[in-house]
């Protein structure tokens, strides 16, 4: 019997192992992939460094739980951040129910007002993932992140990319909102759109050298995910494992970044040493 505190060593091929038995996650997958398979990497080589098998680590707007709780199943503590009650309930729930409430720490509040719940340096970890869309000030919301770790840390910061937006736009046959989307400061194609704002690798990477961190690597997510149907990669046999493998190998090449539906920005501390 495996040991329910370490999981397979790849979350990638066990997210691809488990959705081929159960299609309608397959969007999940493809979502996530590639942010695991550099976290995974990430958390292993804090973990050789510090000699410490579990780590501490802070999920700003982690929500319900998506990250926070496959993270305590590794043997992590994990402190969730969220302004929302009811996803910190779906969170308490969630976490019972992979048996590691233990490990899993959910707390009323956002990144702005991080150090009014959270320790400043307390983290190994620091995950802000689908924040700096929807806060006022991108800027503080990165240093705050910054200040919450310890003195070599890791920074997994994932935001919506521009490029995504326009391509999409533009490939359902609306140009206009494609063009207004590629000009506008925040990348917004109308009163309509749902994001608040997106960005490009450049100003992600900006935000993250402002704040201290030496940049470690940059991937682009979902670069083809969202434009493949859907019915193709769940009743194709072998489409969802090809996909997956053609995401991995686009998400590091800088050409694609551009196109990207979100971007995945690793910041790591000066003193952090690689393994």
């Amino acid at each position: 019997m495996s040991d329910p505190m370490r999981p397979p060593a790849s979350p990638h091929h066990a997210q691809a192992a488990s959705l081929r038995s159960d299609p309608s996650r397959s969007r999940a997958a493809l979502r996530t992939a590639v942010v695991w398979e550099v976290l995974q990497d990430a958390l292993d080589r804090r973990v050789k460094a510090t000699g410490r098998q579990a780590l501490d680590v802070l999920d700003t707007g982690g929500g319900s739980g998506n990250f926070a709780v496959p993270l305590a199943r590794l043997g992590h503590r994990v402190t969730v951040v969220d302004p929302s009650p009811n996803a910190l309930f779906a969170l308490e729930r969630r976490a019972a129910e992979a048996d590691v409430a233990d490990r899993v720490r959910g707390v009323q509040g956002d990144v702005h007002g991080l150090f009014d719940v959270v320790e400043r340096g307390g983290h190994d970890v620091v995950l802000c993932h689908g924040v700096l869309e929807y806060v006022d000030d991108p800027a503080e919301g990165v240093r705050n992140a910054v200040a919450a770790l310890r003195a070599e840390g890791v920074l997994s910061l994932l935001a919506a990319g521009l490029g995504g937006a326009v391509l999409a736009r533009a490939l359902a046959g609306h140009f206009t909102e494609a063009r207004q989307a590629l000009g506008d400061p925040d990348g917004r194609w109308g009163t309509g759109d749902p994001m608040p704002r997106r960005f490009t690798a450049e100003q992600l990477t900006g935000l993250v050298e402002d704040a201290g961190l030496r940049v470690g690597a940059v991937h682009g997510v979902r670069v083809f995910a969202d434009l493949v149907p859907g019915v193709l990669v769940d009743t194709e046999p072998g489409a969802l494992d090809a996909l997956l493998r053609l995401e991995a190998a686009a998400a590091e090449l800088a050409a694609f970044h551009s196109v990207a539906t979100q971007l995945h920005v690793l910041g790591e501390t000066p003193g952090t040493e690689e393994a």
